[in-house]
């Protein structure tokens, strides 16, 4: 297996983190989001929104790091400030999804890494990130990098679904 490479995503990743988001959400949400709703989602839809926020990201975004394996990206991680009214001194990691293919072989592990790098270095003290219930697998993940449940919950309402997710945090090295 060639070495993991982690770097700032630029336009012409679009397409790649969108497969990435896509196949990610239909395996690891597999049973706990509508099989409509998986089987339904785009991935040019999703490449249209990242160009979008790659091009013009929100004002609270730090970063967005893929990580490739022989130039193919098998995994992202978006992260910046934090948005909820009660983590807004924090950071907050918004996404970070590996291609089903490249699960346990190090990608996300490095992004988190990077990610925890990058917020911290921007002078964060501590971060946040949401789970969807029932994730066991990324829960698994999270706990073992000392992410750790504060008993916060968010019930997020999308068309044709909701979203019922508990937070995680960590204290960021300084």
């Amino acid at each position: 297996m060639s070495p993991l490479v982690v770097r700032e995503a630029g336009v012409d990743d679009a397409g790649e983190v969108a497969r990435v988001h896509v196949r990610s959400w239909q395996a690891a949400y597999r049973g706990l989001i509508d099989q409509s709703v998986l089987d339904g989602l785009s991935i040019a839809e999703r490449a249209t929104g990242w160009r979008r926020l790659i091009t013009d990201p929100l004002p609270t975004t730090l970063g967005l790091l893929v990580a490739e394996r022989d130039d193919r990206i098998v995994g992202w991680t978006s992260f910046g400030s934090g948005r909820d009214p009660d983590g807004l001194a924090d950071a907050e990691v918004y996404g970070i999804y590996a291609d089903p293919d490249a699960w346990s072989k190090g990608a996300g592990h490095a992004l988190l890494d990077a990610a925890e790098q990058r917020m911290a270095d921007a002078g964060h003290a501590r971060a946040y990130l949401w789970v969807l219930d029932g994730n066991v697998r990324a829960d698994t993940f999270y706990a073992r990098h000392g992410w750790i449940e504060d008993g916060a919950i968010k019930i997020e309402e999308r068309p044709g679904f909701t979203l019922c997710e508990h937070r995680r945090v960590k204290l960021l090295a300084p």
